[in-house]
């Protein structure tokens, strides 16, 4: 039995093989002879190599086409043209050229000589208890104990302070017994001096904005609220108004807003500003931009710092640490106190504090437009014993000016 399937098998293979030559036999057709005068040997294209005895060509021998003379007029660059735009088919609206946006211009500060002066109408909102107050009181035909009582009432309701306003009042009566004739405008010049002299007039309030060699280094500190961030803009404004290159740190990395509400401060007016990531280390901003203002050879850093309640300790030691990391690369040469002016008397306890932790050179009192307390100048310079070296007047960019005693007093005895 397995000897007939054996061969059935072999059978089948057999005509199977045979089909596919036949098959084959078919589709090549019958072979035919060589025909007498035709050349078989391969020529282009054919897929076969040249003969072996044929000479080889080198890279030295092939000629190259010329190149193409450019047309009349143009010169030839040695570079492929940029393919010309396709036309734009008859009715269709033309395609416009994309618009460039223009770059940003940068603003020019207000001249910082005489801002103060023209602001003189926003500082005089603070005559209306203090220099028309003590005008009114001290012109009258009697002045008994009652009317130097309402003197001190007004002195202290306009924050001057305690201290001073006890000098102030026994200095005001012992001037008035000896002046006899009391005339507004006597009593103006006699209030006129008597300020002046709370306030001092002698006092370099001018800040330190270039050391030669290197540039000078502002640290600018408060509490939350008091409008810090913005000050150092301002002061950025303010320092390039005077010709002066600055380099703004944005050290306050708690806020997500501040740094680049300090950038857009100094873009307006070409300032560098240098940041850190959100949550950073202030220290190691404060640092690297101190860094950059010594590579770049700026005349001033000024660097923002977070807002921090002066009751407490872990951040008021954090400001230390700040001004130490500084000192590694140059001297603090100015530490500005922001201070509200809104506040009063509070402003004073925040800044005993601040100067126990950093060694303060100068106050900023910010909105002092809005209050009419401004005896708070005479009060926080008799406290902390350093001068008020900037006044905030308002919200616009240029509406911070350097203090001017004169120009101050004078406004808040303006009629």
């Amino acid at each position: 039995m397995e000897l007939v399937i054996l061969i059935v098998v072999i059978a089948v293979v057999l005509v199977v093989a045979a089909g596919g030559l036949v098959a084959s036999t078919r589709r090549r057709g019958p072979s035919r002879p060589p025909e007498p005068g035709r050349d078989y040997t391969p020529g282009v294209g054919d897929d076969a190599e040249p003969p072996r005895d044929q000479p080889r060509r080198s890279t030295a021998t092939v000629e190259l086409p010329e190149p193409a003379a450019p047309p009349a007029g143009e010169a030839s660059t040695g570079t492929i043209p940029a393919p010309a735009a396709p036309p734009t088919p008859p009715g269709a609206p033309a395609i416009p050229e994309p618009e460039v946006p223009p770059a940003p211009e940068r603003e020019v500060p207000a001249s910082p000589i005489g801002r103060l002066a023209r602001l003189r109408s926003r500082l005089a909102r603070s005559h209306n208890s203090l220099g028309r107050g003590l005008l009114m009181l001290l012109s009258g035909d009697h002045l008994d104990d009652e009317v130097w009582e309402d003197v001190e009432a007004t002195l202290l309701a306009a924050d001057v302070g305690v201290v001073p306003t006890g000098e102030l009042v026994e200095s005001l009566r012992t001037r008035v017994r000896v002046l006899g004739a009391r005339t507004e405008d006597d009593v103006r010049d006699l209030l006129r001096d008597e300020l002046l002299a709370q306030i001092g007039t002698s006092t370099d309030r001018r800040l330190t904005t270039s050391v030669e060699g290197r540039p000078a280094v502002l640290l600018v500190v408060g509490v939350n609220g008091t409008g810090k961030t913005t000050t150092c803009g301002k002061i950025g404004r303010l320092l390039v108004a005077e010709g002066r290159t600055v380099v703004l740190g944005a050290a306050d990395t708690f806020r997500a807003a501040a740094a680049d509400q300090l950038e857009t401060w100094g873009s307006r007016v070409g300032a560098r500003t240098v940041r850190g990531p959100e949550g950073g280390d202030p220290a190691s901003v404060a640092f690297d931009a101190v860094k950059v203002g010594i590579e770049t050879g700026a005349d001033t850093v000024v660097i923002d710092t977070a807002g921090r309640l002066h009751t407490k300790v872990g951040l008021m030691d954090e400001l230390s640490k700040i001004k130490r990391v500084v000192l590694k690369q140059a001297p603090v040469d100015e530490v500005i106190l922001v201070l509200d002016a809104t506040t009063g008397q509070n402003a004073l306890a925040q800044a005993r504090v601040f100067t126990e932790a950093v060694e303060i050179t100068g106050v900023a009192l910010t909105k002092l437009d809005g209050t009419a307390k401004g005896g708070i100048v005479i009060a926080v310079q008799r406290e902390l014993g350093v001068p008020v070296k900037l006044v905030g007047l308002g919200e616009g960019p240029d509406d911070l000016a350097p203090f001017e005693p004169e120009a101050f007093v004078d406004a808040l005895l303006l009629d």
